[in-house]
């Protein structure tokens, strides 16, 4: 296991993305488990999917305020504004950033391919270059960036599971695309500038309170309206299911170990910089991870108990910039950090069916 050599006790850290699943459920392991942490988040609340989700979460972490020693400011703002953006770096002066703010969504990115490239990848620049500049005039500057990546990259690769040492050149998305060009953006200024930065490949993150257009949630939505669901590749998609809590005890692990900065044999800095997967490196076929969903939704009482669920399925063929299968290599996040994922896919889904008949009544 490598050593932590940041100590996130009375550290200021910025999050972007903030209002988002996985940052805002950061900010509440964060904020719940480290004492007088100084958190700065920005989000820009846009309608990509219902905004009262966005509020929902930030009403959990003001809540959570009432019963922590550490702060929580934030910014109603985009990271693709350069001038927001270096006046956070100037007035909080960040040690730990994590860039958790993208367009997400594979399907999305193909016909609204603006909204990736201002926001994962002009977003991205303005966070690398205040980076950058956080050590001018022989500042201490930022101790560790750590940023999202996503299995997307991995495309149309044949072998599984997914390493991060696998050559990823043939993505099948604008939105891999994008992901692929952050981490060689981020080599780029950890090379150019000793930047400390690691890549988070996440691998189909879901949970309580998560994205809708996510497929367990649009599954619900639609059952419960009695529509009918579409499940691609005629059901014979594999997926790395990865429960939002482990996700954010991987982040929180990662965040406390940057890449140690040291010179080559020419006197130059190796990048400091590293990639990881974060999965739970058991895929599941798709026609049994919906079954489960069936059955936690109905023992939930989300769905009647008596629910014709097969009336209200369909199997189609697969969809553009869809894989068959995600499946991630955890071996060095577990040799590295001690850690895995390993929540179960029947114990994820229930936790998230029990906060749907909660949030929707």
């Amino acid at each position: 296991m490598l050593d932590k050599n940041i100590n996130l006790e009375g550290k200021t850290v910025f999050i972007t993305g903030v209002a988002g699943f996985i940052g805002s459920n950061l900010v509440l392991e964060l904020l719940n488990s480290i004492n007088d942490i100084n958190i700065v988040g920005i989000d820009n609340m846009n309608d990509y999917y219902d905004v009262s989700l966005k509020e929902y979460r930030l009403q959990q972490i003001n809540e959570c305020l009432r019963k922590v020693t550490g702060t929580f400011v934030f910014i109603r703002d985009s990271i693709a504004n350069k001038g927001i953006i270096d006046e956070i770096f100037n007035k909080y002066k960040p040690s730990v950033i994590v860039n958790l703010a993208a367009q997400a969504g594979v399907r999305y990115s193909i016909t609204n391919p603006d909204a990736y490239i201002e926001s994962n990848m002009i977003g991205f620049y303005n966070i690398l270059e205040a980076c950058r500049h956080s050590y001018d005039d022989g500042k201490e500057g930022v101790q560790h960036l750590v940023y999202a990546s996503s299995s997307s990259v991995y495309g149309s690769n044949k072998k599984v599971p997914y390493s991060t040492e696998d050559k990823v050149d043939n993505p099948v998305s604008l939105y891999a695309a994008t992901k692929k060009s952050n981490e060689l953006m981020a080599h780029a200024y950890s090379k150019l500038y000793n930047i400390p930065s690691t890549g988070l490949r996440f691998f189909t993150v879901y949970g309580p309170a998560g994205r809708p257009d996510m497929a367990y949630f649009g599954f619900t939505n639609k059952l419960r309206n009695n529509e009918t669901i579409q499940i691609f590749n005629y059901g014979n998609c594999r997926r790395d299911f990865t429960y939002i809590d482990d996700i954010v005890e991987g982040v929180k692990r990662v965040m406390q170990v940057a890449p140690v900065k040291i010179n080559g044999e020419d006197g130059l800095p190796i990048p400091p910089y590293k990639v990881y997967n974060i999965g739970n490196s058991h895929p599941e076929n798709l026609l049994e991870f919906v079954d489960i969903l069936q059955q936690e939704l109905i023992s939930a009482g989300v769905l009647p108990k008596e629910y014709d669920f097969e009336s209200h399925k369909e199997l189609v063929a697969m969809q553009p910039g869809d894989v068959p299968v995600t499946y991630a290599d955890t071996l060095p996040l577990e040799k590295d950090f001690g850690f895995k994922p390993d929540t179960s896919l029947r114990e994820g889904l229930r936790n998230f069916a029990r906060w749907y008949k909660e949030f929707y009544k």
